[in-house]
């Protein structure tokens, strides 16, 4: 008897000792935010379990947050809410040029039956004590634009706050990551610690972000959830935008090694893909909005241009054909981990490209007259300055 009364014990207190180091219910990607335009804007944030989660909006008036029920905007597809742990809440009906405040919410779901379901706790962001996140929708189209380029930074978040804080954010519109933020895939909690908590917290609760596809996010098991975390308005890695004068096109180099290489396990299949992307591009440069812009800047995190990997010859025979002859003012790289400029003319390329560096940003101003880039270095020393004007 008591050894079966032991036994009961032992099993009890293994039971409540597991309980207890369960991990609590909490968010696990702070809030960041995704394509901001004048009318709306995604929120996106991801919890350790299964969840609904939404976002409540309010007008940046004199009222407290809590002086009425605010409307809620929920992370849904096709009539039914999300119960997963990445979160995309997507606002749609805003006015132009509006600032407004948030709150994020989720809520734990523990049992997602066919008749029932069986909730948890649930999360928020403080609104009795602190302030409301908040952002302000874009307006009519501006005649300057500020933006920063950082990449490569490979989950190094002491040098990416000391290079974010080299530019002036109270003037920012958006930021740009090309690529390489982090090693690599396999666990989504290498985004969210190696940068993307930092990236909220710097400054995209406010100020969204573009996010160009690099190498090393195309490895580990959950490369396909980069979607998930940065949506856009293709659905794929490559897509477009406008900011001010300037047309973006946003271009995905894949891998830099041959799909047939062993570190890609037999899975790789970039150079299909690199075809499609490329009827993609040709479209994209005969479409009125990209001829009828001022600027049309590309980023791609592998250049075309240097050392001939099996990647960048793949961007060289599809892409640039197409690019060289779509007046392209300025292309933006990262990759090779130093400085580089290309002119017109070097290596068979016809517009200028800037390789950033892994210890640099480059912090752009766009105009009627022309773009100006400054590269600054980790400790603010401005390092190089370039100008290409209006054509």
């Amino acid at each position: 008897m008591q050894t079966l009364k032991s036994i009961i014990f032992g099993l009890l207190l293994v039971t409540f000792i597991g309980l207890n180091a369960q991990e609590k219910f909490s968010l696990i990607c702070q809030p960041y935010l995704q394509n901001l335009t004048d009318s709306t804007v995604t929120v996106v944030m991801a919890t350790n379990r299964p969840s609904v989660a939404w976002v409540e909006i309010a007008p940046d008036d004199a009222s407290h947050f809590y002086a009425r029920e605010r409307p809620k905007y929920f992370d849904s597809l096709f009539g039914h809410k999300n119960t997963g742990t990445i979160h995309r809440v997507t606002v749609r009906g805003l006015k132009p040029d509006t600032k407004y405040r948030y709150r994020i919410y989720a809520r734990e779901v523990f049992d997602n039956g066919e008749r029932k379901v069986r909730y948890g706790d649930v999360v928020a962001s403080v609104v009795y004590g602190a302030e409301p996140y908040e952002f302000r929708t874009t307006g009519a189209q501006k005649d300057r634009i500020h933006f920063a380029i950082l990449n490569d930074i490979h989950e190094d978040t002491e040098k990416y706050v000391d290079l974010f804080h080299q530019i002036d954010s109270a003037s920012l519109d958006f930021m740009v990551l090309n690529g390489d933020m982090t090693n690599n895939m396999d666990r989504m909690e290498q985004l969210y610690n190696g940068y993307l908590n930092q990236t909220s917290k710097l400054y995209a609760r406010s100020i969204p972000f573009y996010m160009v596809r690099g190498n090393h996010e195309t490895r580990g098991r959950m490369q396909n959830n980069f979607i998930e975390q940065f949506p856009n308005t293709t659905g794929q890695p490559y897509y477009t935008f406008n900011s001010g004068p300037v047309f973006f096109v946003v271009l995905d180099g894949g891998e830099d090694k041959p799909d047939s290489d062993i570190e890609y396990c037999d899975l790789a299949d970039f150079d299909n893909y690199r075809t499609l992307e490329a009827e993609w591009l040709r479209g994209v440069v005969n479409s009125p909005e990209y001829k009828n812009a001022t600027y049309r800047v590309v980023l791609i995190h592998i250049p075309p241009v240097g050392r001939e990997w099996h990647g960048l010859g793949e961007i060289r025979r599809k892409f640039l054909p197409i690019l060289n002859k779509a007046n392209v003012d300025v292309m933006f790289s990262g990759h090779i981990h130093r400085h580089a400029l290309y002119t017109p003319g070097e290596e068979g390329v016809a517009f200028p490209i800037i390789v950033n560096s892994n210890n640099e940003i480059l912090d752009v101003t766009a105009d009627k007259k022309s773009i100006e880039i400054k590269v600054k270095a980790r400790d603010g020393k401005i390092t190089n300055n370039y100008s290409y004007p209006a054509r």
